[in-house]
């Protein structure tokens, strides 16, 4: 069986060099930095990606925020009724 790519049976021609199957990496960016070097890298690719998120509306919010608080008051009232039910039939049945 053949795909686009090549078969199943025989993988891809850039995998079949054996300089890439055997290179293995060394060191790179987080292998010549101390504890406090990879520490801060870390802290810079966080604020990096969260300028990357794009943040809702005051107008989304509101919306969103509304939205969870009637579907959480929903919830509870649902569960209250449940459980109110549940405990008058074990009441009724175990006297």
């Amino acid at each position: 069986m053949t795909d686009a790519v090549g078969s199943i049976d025989m993988p891809d021609a850039e995998d079949e060099s054996p300089e890439s199957s055997k290179k293995t990496r060394k060191g790179g960016k987080r292998g010549k930095k101390g504890p406090l070097g990879r520490l801060a890298l870390f802290y810079r690719q966080i604020v990096a990606e969260l300028r990357k998120v794009v943040w809702p509306t005051r107008s989304q919010l509101t919306t969103y925020t509304s939205v969870v608080i009637v579907f959480v008051v929903v919830m509870i009232g649902l569960v209250t009724v449940l459980d109110t039910g549940f405990a008058r039939v074990i009441k009724y049945v175990f006297g």
